[in-house]
């Protein structure tokens, strides 16, 4: 699997995987902590020892229980959030102007 641009920028660390994820899956579902932990990257282990500091910051909450299973998800009202969220779509669209340059489709407008 090919890094994403995200990931590219901010290292392959777990603290940066888990951002990715939760950035790029941000408005379609909610997940367990097994869920995060398997999509992510991020061994259980690590994702214990970190997801705390996301909750402790309000970048995510627990928006349901089903059965023991908390559900989480970001937090898009945090100002944190929609400042990660645009920068993430700023390196996309950076790497995907690169990418388009090289293939001649697009003229750089400042190099």
């Amino acid at each position: 699997m090919e890094k994403s641009a995200f990931v590219k920028v901010f290292g392959n660390s777990p603290v940066v995987k888990l951002m990715d994820f939760l950035l790029a899956e941000r408005s379609l579902f909610d997940y367990t902590l097994t869920d995060i932990a398997e999509n992510s990257g991020v061994s259980w282990t690590t994702l214990h020892r970190i997801f705390p500091v996301f909750e402790e910051l309000g970048i995510v909450k627990e928006t349901r229980t089903i059965a023991r299973a908390k559900l989480y998800a970001l937090d898009e009202e945090h100002p944190l959030v929609q400042k990660l969220v645009k920068l993430k779509g700023e390196i996309s669209d950076f790497f995907i102007q690169k990418e388009l340059e090289k293939q001649g489709l697009l003229i750089p407008v400042n190099a």
